[in-house]
């Protein structure tokens, strides 16, 4: 650990999964400085390694467990870990979040994370614990949903302090949206990482708490930095929203901003949407705290259906995100029924999404008459019909009939089906499918996913906090349909978030922007200022520009599907459309991003003001 700072040990485990061989390998020197940890860590080494040419699948891919300073210390939600890769929803790259535990015991092991690369034989699983590594057989977990096999890990290890990460069928039969998932409902989902995992025959990763203390440059400002964020996050739970009733806590103000997500874009009316309220489900179902690590909110609990057809089971309690995609997506009323299914995709290892997105389209297409029984193994997808959506998710995950075609996501399932099919799918060129809130209300985040390079918004969206950053305030920051504005905020605050998500600590607990440096700044004993952190934020979203290019992203490739773009027909924005503005739009971002207006890549100069000079070459082999 000699020069490293404080938050670093030094190693990471590098697993090559052709030849069964596990080993330490000392962490680049250049690393802390340049991109922290979490994605700019994974960034670097997706980057050096995984060349044009190479695809998702292909055993020349690796796949990376990303982890930054604030792991393994007291500061609340800082368990969490990044997970980058090249993906197979959009073949670019993949960058991907999930709290927990998992972040913070594998830095108690003494590690700032994992490569892996190659693809096994058979199935293994590797397990972590006293510092030390190793693979693992786990021909017998195949088959095994993600509940199961954390369940017949942790008993067969006898360890209760035990994170487990790992796939379900969907990450084994290589459905191109499997998600990782860890202790039963922290999921790293976007961009298909569960299927690089399965391609790898990596069944899961078990990481059992041990007993190496995080080096810490300044303990006494750690500590004052800890107190000071624990009494705001329990103040913040007392008040109510997020802390107290969940993801879903700000669902009712959707209708009227016209952001909730409805029967596959085709309307913005639901009328039961205050059903799916996080207080509406908090009061009406039997929920338990589930906290991540060292977290004193109730933003995470466990919960059982106590009315209706699906009483008594019990899981998780689902994000918004999970209750949009079971709920108002697919015009299904019953929350508890979209309780269950969201239970059921984690289990399967499905990203909630795409999964939505595309039981939304089978179901607008059945409607249209442009799919049958006959296409659908006899399935009556009617809107909302849930025992039908149950059984397609399976099929999905396991390939099975119908469902084959669906484990491709909307985008290839729509272009295979080919017609006026194609017109209905929600998703973005590159080929991933947005989050879970309908984006022709919310230009930035429609704008930012279309050009983000991991698959899912990038610059933030409702975390656009200007004057957090030493940004001047946006005046129509809140009502975000403004052509100039729309750009010129997604502009000015991208590089935030992935600041962020290089530290590897929950973004609900560090919604502060000058807390998350004074932590970073106490552990590491660095004085970076806000300019540096947005520095690095954009170095390491530059990098992947690159990377992108150089894997065959184009310009043209930088926009919204037809559906997904198009002008909404009812609610508060019936007849505004974003398409209108879209080239003009993408232009001033590319412009005041630094990057070519013509082809959108980055400017020589613009690389070279971030340190990524040496990146200039390979950006010019690429074609526009």
């Amino acid at each position: 650990m000699t020069n490293y700072p404080g938050g670093y040990t030094g190693k990471v485990i590098h697993v090559d999964m052709t030849n069964e061989r596990v080993s330490e390998e000392v962490l680049d020197r250049e690393i802390p400085g340049m991109y922290i940890g979490g994605v700019g860590l994974g960034t670097k080494l997706i980057y050096d390694k995984v060349l044009p040419g190479v695809e998702w699948n292909d055993p020349d891919n690796r796949i990376v467990w990303g982890l930054g300073p604030l792991n393994g210390t007291r500061l609340a939600g800082s368990g969490t870990f990044c997970v980058v890769s090249k993906g197979p929803m959009t073949n670019l790259a993949a960058s991907s979040q999930a709290n927990g535990f998992f972040g913070a015991f594998l830095k108690m092991n003494g590690f700032d994370g994992i490569v892996v690369d190659g693809a096994a034989k058979g199935w293994r699983y590797l397990y972590i614990h006293d510092g030390i590594a190793e693979l693992r057989d786990a021909t017998y977990l195949l088959g095994k949903d993600t509940y199961e096999t954390e369940d017949i890990l942790r008993s067969e290890l006898g360890n209760k302090q035990l994170s487990v990460c790992c796939i379900g069928p969907a990450g084994e039969n290589l459905v191109r949206f499997a998600a990782i998932v860890a202790n039963k409902g922290h999921v790293a989902g976007h961009n298909g990482l569960g299927a690089v995992m399965g391609s790898k025959k990596l069944k899961a990763i078990a990481v059992s708490r041990s007993k190496f203390e995080v080096p810490v440059a300044d303990k006494e400002k750690l500590n004052a930095v800890i107190k000071e964020q624990t009494q705001t996050l329990r103040e913040q739970t007392m008040k109510g929203g997020l802390f107290k009733w969940g993801t879903a806590a700000n669902l009712p103000n959707q209708p009227d901003e016209g952001t909730l997500p409805v029967k596959n874009y085709t309307t913005n009316i639901f009328p039961e949407y205050m059903k799916y309220s996080g207080e509406y489900i908090r009061t009406h179902f039997e929920v338990k705290p589930s906290p991540c690590w060292a977290c004193p909110t109730h933003h995470c609990e466990t919960i059982k259906i106590t009315e209706g057809p699906y009483a008594g089971y019990e899981g998780e309690e689902p994000e918004y995100e999970q209750l949009a995609a079971f709920g108002p997506v697919t015009g299904q009323p019953d929350p508890g029924a979209a309780i269950m299914l969201s239970i059921l995709g984690d289990r399967l290892g499905l990203e909630v999404n795409e999964s939505g997105w595309v039981i939304g389209w089978v179901m607008e297409c059945y409607e249209k008459g442009l799919l049958t029984k006959s296409d659908t193994d006899g399935l009556e997808m009617t809107w909302g019909n849930v025992e039908a959506t149950e059984i397609l998710l399976r099929k999905i995950a396991n390939r099975e009939g119908f469902g084959n075609l669906l484990a491709e996501g909307v985008k290839r399932a729509a272009e295979q089906v080919g017609g006026e099919a194609v017109n209905f799918a929600v998703c973005t060129l590159k080929g991933a499918s947005p989050r879970g809130h309908d984006h022709r209300a919310k230009w930035d985040e429609l704008m930012d996913t279309c050009l983000s390079n991991t698959g899912t918004v990038e610059v933030g969206g409702g975390f656009l906090q200007p004057e957090q950053i030493g940004q001047p305030p946006i005046p129509s920051l809140r009502n975000m349909h403004d052509p100039w504005q729309t750009p010129l905020a997604n502009a000015l605050g991208n590089g935030r978030r992935q600041f962020e998500d290089t530290l590897c600590a929950c973004r609900y607990c560090f919604a502060n922007f000058d807390r998350s440096l004074n932590a970073l700044n106490a552990i590491t004993g660095w004085e970076l200022s806000k300019d540096e952190a947005m520095d690095i934020g954009r170095r390491i979203i530059n990098h992947l520009r690159v990377f992108n290019f150089r894997h065959g992203l184009t310009k043209d490739m930088e926009a919204p599907s037809a559906r997904y773009g198009s002008t909404p027909v009812d609610g508060p924005l019936a007849g505004i459309s974003v398409m209108t503005h879209w080239d003009f739009m993408k232009n001033v971002y590319y412009q005041l991003m630094g990057w070519d207006s013509k082809t959108g890549k980055p400017l020589p100069e613009t690389l070279r003001k971030l340190g990524l000079e040496h990146l200039i070459a390979d950006l010019e082999k690429t074609s526009s």
